[in-house]
C-alpha cells in the first residue's frame, strides 16, 4: 500500500488558516482549532508558538465536550460509573475535552474568517456523539470574533461544557507587569487535584475587580458572579503605557479561569483568562452543566479586542 505525498509536510500544528482584515490578522491551526497568533497593527495579542510544537500549557485551543478537569476522569451517568481517559496523570483528571488532540476540518473559509468543524465520536467515558463548529473572524475595527457551537448527532440527550484557553499579552510587554481586571465576586476554591470544592469570595490578592498585578498573582482558578457591562463579561490586561487587550464573552460564559504560569516556553510569565460556560468537574458537581438534547445545537461567543 502506498500513500499520496504533498511537497510539503504539514506543521506538527495542521493546517494553518491566516485571516486578515486592515491592521488585524490572525493564524488558525487545524490541531485543537487552536488560535496561534493574533495582532493588530502589528502589535501580538495572543501567546504563540512554533509550527512544530504541540500548544504549550493548552495555548488556544478550544475546549469541548467540558472545559477544565474531571475528577479522577470518573463520572456517573444513569447510575453506571463512566471511565474517561486520565489526560493529566499528575493529578489523576482528565482535562479540556476530548478534542486537544484532533484535527479541525474546513468548512468554509473568507480572507477574514474561518468554519471549521471536529466530530466528538461514542467513546469510553462519554457514550454520546456530537459536531464542535467553531468560527474565527475579523471585526471592522479588527477584533477577533469567535463562536462555538455543537450539536447533538446523536439519539440520547448528552451532558456538556463548552470553553477555550487564550492566553492574552501586550506585544513585547512582560506580562508580568500587565494589570488583571476580573469582575468577579468569587472564586472557586480547590482541592488538592485543583478540583473546585466551593465558592469564596473574592477578597484580598484574589480580588481582581480593582486590578493585580500579574506578576503578584499564583492562579489557577476558575472565578464566578461576574459582573455583565453592555451585556458582556469583559476581562483586561492593562500595560504600563496605557494599552489594553480585552477577553470579552457573552453571558453564557459564566465563568473564566485565570491561570498564570511561569513556564510558557520563551516567556518568564504568561496569563491565560479560559471563558467557560461551566467549571471544572461539571459532570460530577452539575454546576453550570448542561444537556443538548438530539438533533438540537447550542452556540456561544467570546472574543479579544485591544485598545492600542
Amino acid at each position: 500500500m502506498t500513500f499520496g505525498t504533498t511537497d510539503a509536510a504539514l506543521p506538527a500544528t495542521g493546517t494553518q488558516y491566516r485571516l486578515e482584515r486592515g491592521d488585524a490578522a490572525a493564524v488558525v491551526a487545524s490541531l485543537g482549532g487552536g488560535l496561534r497568533s493574533y495582532t493588530v497593527a502589528g502589535t501580538q495579542l495572543v501567546e504563540t508558538y512554533a509550527d512544530g510544537s504541540i500548544p504549550p500549557s493548552a495555548a488556544g485551543i478550544l475546549l469541548a465536550p467540558w472545559a477544565n478537569r474531571i475528577a479522577g476522569a470518573r463520572w456517573q451517568l444513569d447510575g453506571e460509573e463512566q471511565q474517561l481517559d486520565i489526560t493529566e496523570p499528575k493529578l489523576q483528571n482528565a482535562i479540556h475535552g476530548l478534542l486537544r488532540n484532533t484535527g479541525y476540518s474546513l468548512a468554509e473559509s473568507t480572507a477574514d474568517s474561518v468554519l471549521l468543524s471536529a466530530e466528538i465520536f461514542p467513546q469510553h467515558g462519554y457514550p454520546f456523539h456530537l459536531i464542535h463548529e467553531v468560527r474565527y473572524g475579523l471585526d471592522a475595527d479588527g477584533g477577533l470574533r469567535v463562536r462555538q457551537g455543537l450539536r447533538n448527532l446523536g439519539t440520547r440527550s448528552a451532558p456538556f461544557a463548552l470553553g477555550a484557553h487564550p492566553f492574552l499579552r501586550l506585544g513585547e510587554v512582560p506580562s508580568e507587569d500587565l494589570v488583571l481586571k476580573v469582575d468577579a465576586g468569587t472564586r472557586l476554591s480547590t482541592d488538592a487535584a485543583l478540583i473546585p470544592n466551593g465558592q469564596v469570595p473574592a477578597e484580598g490578592i484574589d480580588d481582581l475587580r480593582s486590578g493585580k498585578r500579574v506578576g503578584d498573582l499564583d492562579l489557577d482558578a476558575a472565578f464566578a458572579d461576574l459582573t455583565l457591562r453592555d451585556g458582556l463579561y469583559r476581562h483586561r490586561l492593562s500595560a504600563p503605557d496605557g494599552r489594553s487587550v480585552q477577553l470579552w464573552a457573552d453571558p453564557e460564559f459564566g465563568y473564566v479561569h485565570v491561570f498564570v504560569t511561569d513556564k510558557f516556553p520563551g516567556r518568564d510569565c504568561a496569563v491565560a483568562l479560559e471563558p467557560m460556560t461551566a467549571p471544572a468537574n461539571c459532570f460530577n458537581s452539575g454546576e453550570g452543566l448542561r444537556w443538548l438534547e438530539p438533533g438540537a445545537g447550542f452556540s456561544a461567543e467570546w472574543g479579544i479586542q485591544a485598545d492600542l
